[in-house]
């Protein structure tokens, strides 16, 4: 959907519209992705940036979500800084602040995991102890 279709439409709509614009397993795999945030951070702030990157955000972006052709990709802005025992992240591992997880067809991310490294990102942004790696500053 071009920009211009967008532009009276709330962020929320406007993820609904992407998804609803991909019909296939990558809006699919949004969408379950999108409830599993709005499970783990229920006060969340859907928001549309950089000209069409879905944006979930709570004291500072917590994680965006790009589609391309063979992934949907979850970026979490302070990835780096996060404790992620069920190695979910699986890109962007060489940066110093973020990390993301790609998500291929047929592929499933554990639901219980990804909700609580969602709330980790949002402790994290909260500026609240015990969030971070051990080890980490």
């Amino acid at each position: 959907m071009a920009e211009d279709g967008l532009r009276d439409l709330d962020p929320s709509q406007k993820i609904d519209a992407r998804i609803a614009e991909l019909a296939d397993w990558r809006g699919e795999t949004l969408a379950r992705m999108r409830a599993l945030i709005r499970e783990a951070v229920p006060d969340v702030v859907e928001e549309w940036k950089w000209r069409g990157v879905p944006t979930w955000s709570q004291g500072g972006i917590l994680c965006t979500g790009e589609t391309y052709k063979a992934v949907v990709k979850l970026t979490f802005a302070k990835g780096a800084s996060l404790h992620d025992p069920a190695g979910l992240f699986n890109a962007s591992l060489d940066g110093n602040v973020r990390r993301a997880i790609d998500i291929r067809e047929g592929e499933m991310v554990d639901a219980e995991a990804f909700k609580a490294l969602m709330q980790a990102a949002a402790a994290a942004n909260a500026g609240k102890k015990g969030t971070s790696k051990p080890g980490a500053a």
